[in-house]
């Protein structure tokens, strides 16, 4: 990482100094609100549901939409990494697309449909029929294949020829090739599309803090990830959103974007601190969260092809004790 790709320490502490003395919505908002920018906000990444017997539980995707729409999150994004997009087929990604066009119609909800392939002859399979859909965006992780960032760069390029919409830009997942602040702005200089980023890569606040040096233009929007588990300084430092496969907890992302639109500091500190406790139980029982997204209705099983989840009469005490205190902030 070059000396240059980063704010350094002493321009990082004035901006957080500059953002302390601002009104609290960031030292970005006005111009990241644009009315033509939808993309801020809470953005879901869906789970992937599945049957008994292991299938695409279409049925239950569509259902997850409804389950967004009611939460009033700003957007959808499927598939990713969290959605197991590589455990899923062709076939059944592409169906999945047209059912999620279709389930989100009508919503006011962005919808985001992930295209990344390891080439750029597959990804761009993905991109035409994502574009017949007409969805409000698309997100591509780095193909795994590129061995340059010139070839990363020429993956882009090949994208934006197949559509005009706002592409954002994963700065992880793809191959271990670092995708320098230096890079990123050019690419959003290069293709204008590319201006959408989904930030994962090494010290992330500072890069986030970097980017934000070139907003609103060629940077468009900047967004965090990792279940959102450092969202609440991410948004104090002015960025545009979280994009995490959070759906089970949907209502509570929501309300964490509205508390910090309104200002509202204490609220806010305190619902990001009680949905804390129960991403905790990440690592500590696996497949809390779709122990939840069932518990809550959305899905019928906790299937998943990463493999099998069970629940002991503890872990359920402990799942539960915890998504108690964040009764009072959710829809239903």
């Amino acid at each position: 990482m070059t000396v240059n790709s980063l704010l350094t320490r002493r321009q990082c502490l004035a901006g957080l100094a500059t953002t302390a003395a601002a009104p609290f919505v960031g030292p970005y908002a006005g111009l990241q609100a644009a009315e033509e920018n939808k993309m801020r906000g809470a953005l879901m990444i869906l789970s992937t549901p599945y049957t008994e017997s292991g299938e695409v539980d279409y049925e239950d995707l569509a259902k997850e939409v409804a389950f967004c729409d009611q939460c009033g999150v700003q957007g959808l994004v499927w598939p990713q990494n969290s959605s197991e997009q590589r455990y899923l087929s062709k076939e059944e990604r592409i169906r999945g697309f047209e059912v999620l066009a279709e389930a989100n119609r009508g919503r006011n909800m962005a919808l985001v449909l992930g295209v990344q392939a390891d080439d750029t002859e597959g990804m761009l399979q993905y991109a035409r029929v994502a574009e017949d859909l007409a969805p409000d965006g698309m997100i591509a992780i780095p193909p795994t294949s590129a061995n340059s960032l010139e070839e990363i760069h020429a993956y882009y390029a090949a994208l934006c020829e197949i559509t005009e919409r706002p592409i954002f830009v994963q700065t992880s997942g793809g191959p271990d090739i670092e995708l320098t602040i230096e890079f990123l702005v050019r690419l959003a200089t290069d293709l204008p599309q590319c201006g959408y980023i989904k930030e994962e890569y090494g010290n992330v606040h500072e890069r986030m803090l970097a980017l934000q040096a070139y907003q609103p233009t060629p940077i468009r929007s900047v967004f965090g990830a990792t279940l959102g588990r450092g969202w609440l300084y991410e948004m104090r430092i002015g960025t545009d959103g979280v994009m995490t496969g959070g759906t089970m907890y949907g209502d509570i992302y929501a309300k964490l974007w509205d508390l910090y639109q309104q200002g509202n500091r204490d609220e806010l500190r305190e619902v990001y601190s009680k949905l804390l406790l129960i991403q905790n139980l990440d690592n500590l029982i696996p497949g809390v969260r779709l122990y939840v997204l069932q518990k809550r209705g959305v899905f019928k099983t906790t299937k998943s092809r990463r493999g099998e989840y069970s629940f002991s009469r503890q872990q359920i005490a402990e799942i539960e004790y915890r998504l108690d205190a964040l009764l009072p902030y959710m829809t239903e």
